[in-house]
């Protein structure tokens, strides 16, 4: 179950939230109470794959896509805020209805920012 970290600086104007759990790191962004960018970082140690969609770009896919992760993370989103939940999982769904290679992949590895470090 996804556990909220606190004390996450936010990037104005957008608000920064990171949940965790033993294997996905979510991160989001919200401003004025929509998500506008979130990072789903998975794997045994949430650090080689991330799904990531944006407001203005769309989506995008770092590391090898797994078809497990729509189904991980249903169970693991459930601790989630609803309205957060709703938002991303509408996301997560919609990137799993396409097909896993039409989305773009920029790396091989996801790079963490240094702020997403495990503490």
């Amino acid at each position: 179950m996804l556990k909220e970290i606190l004390g996450v600086a936010d990037d104005p104007p957008a608000k920064r939230r990171w949940f965790h759990d033993d294997y996905f790191d979510l991160f989001v962004w919200e401003s004025d109470g929509e998500v506008t960018l979130f990072q789903l970082c998975y794997g045994p140690d949430a650090s080689e794959r991330a799904l990531v969609w944006d407001k203005q770009r769309g989506f995008f896919h770092d590391g090898p896509a797994s078809r497990d992760v729509v189904a991980l993370f249903e169970d693991a989103a459930a601790a989630l805020p609803a309205d957060l939940r709703a938002a991303i999982r509408e996301k997560v769904h919609e990137f799993a209805g396409r097909q896993l290679e039409a989305v773009v992949s920029r790396r091989k590895k996801f790079r963490r920012a240094p702020w997403q470090s495990k503490r």
